[in-house]
């Protein structure tokens, strides 16, 4: 009896997987992508100055002002003593000076009031539909009528709900007719200013090497983000109303533990197996951006005069999608 070749015909079983089918290789000394900077960043925006901080620097503006104010006074009054042409032609620049700081007072102190008046719009919003008042609502949507009345951008929206507004009888269906009319173009402005702010931000962190520069990149392109996003809600704020927004906001994500990066938000960014294939930098620079785009939903959120009812709250993961699309690499 000769032994001969056998054949082994295995019926109803796939053939071996191939090389392109396989998983990927684990690299145990590459840490996951967790963030930093946008960590470093919510951390330092969302710390409040101790007490002691605060009555030092006060103390220390409210000197250096008094000393700087009885040198300009001493050396204008000098001046015009031995020129006076000179003195009185200095003494008139800083009137000027004195005027156009007042003037930026005056602009931040309108600021922190149209803050306050879409803070005071949220509470009645919510208070609204928490009676279920038709009285309330209307008279809170004829104050957001009077807030967008000098934007021009909305005027076709604006007749659009004036013709439909008093067909709704009750507060809902009235505060749904206003998301849709009114509010739906200025979310869609809000959410591209979060994409915009959340692929520069991936674009730093994963391009550039410097230490530093993805946190320079981060604060500034989030302080900048929620100021465009108070803008296009009618809560324009000046440089401290924008630095009182980003704290408010931070100090939010960091209390609800947003800022902490963890499985979903890999997953909802990466999808798979994407982080592992590509390099650390690009693997922070995704999570950066989809960290800046959670900051962006929540300044979203308190800018906006309405909270989201019916009109659906963005996402991070559609943002980050849009955002990122194509920046690197279509991800499967």
């Amino acid at each position: 009896m000769t032994n001969g070749p056998v054949l082994i015909d295995l019926e109803g079983q796939d053939s071996a997987p191939g090389p392109d089918q396989a998983p990927p290789v684990p690299d145990p000394g590459l840490p996951e992508p967790q963030g930093r900077a946008m960590q470093t960043v919510a951390t330092l925006t969302a710390r409040r100055p101790s007490r002691l901080a605060r009555w030092f620097w006060g103390l220390l503006v409210a000197v250096l002002g008094a000393v700087l104010s009885v040198a300009a006074w001493d050396f204008a009054m000098g001046l015009i003593q031995r020129i006076p042409l000179l003195g009185y032609a200095v003494s008139a620049l800083i009137v000027a000076l004195l005027l156009v700081a007042l003037i930026a007072i005056l602009r931040e102190i309108a600021a922190f009031s149209r803050l306050a008046r879409i803070d005071r719009l949220q509470a009645r919003a919510e208070a609204a539909m928490a009676e279920d008042s038709l009285e309330k609502s209307r008279a809170l949507v004829g104050e957001l009528e009077r807030l967008y009345a000098r934007r021009p951008e909305l005027d076709w929206n604006r007749d659009r709900f004036a013709a439909r507004r008093d067909e709704q009888f009750d507060a809902a269906a009235l505060f749904a007719l206003t998301e849709a009319e009114m509010l739906a173009p200025l979310d869609a402005a809000a959410r591209a200013e979060v994409e915009a702010a959340a692929r520069q931000v991936a674009t730093v962190t994963a391009i550039v090497p410097l230490a530093l520069a993805d946190v320079v990149a981060a604060l500034t392109s989030n302080v900048r983000m929620i100021r465009r996003i108070a803008e296009i809600y009618g809560g324009r704020a000046g440089v401290l109303g924008s630095w009182r927004l980003t704290r408010a906001v931070m100090t939010h994500l960091v209390a609800t533990g947003a800022v902490a990066v963890g499985d979903d938000l890999l997953g909802s960014v990466a999808g798979g197996n994407v982080l592992s294939k590509l390099s650390r930098r690009f693997g922070e620079g995704i999570v950066n951006g989809a960290l800046t785009a959670r900051v962006g939903i929540a300044a979203m959120e308190v800018c906006r005069p309405l909270p989201f009812s019916r009109a659906a709250r963005p996402s991070v993961s559609g943002t980050v999608k849009r955002a990122l699309t194509g920046l690197f690499g279509q991800s499967k």
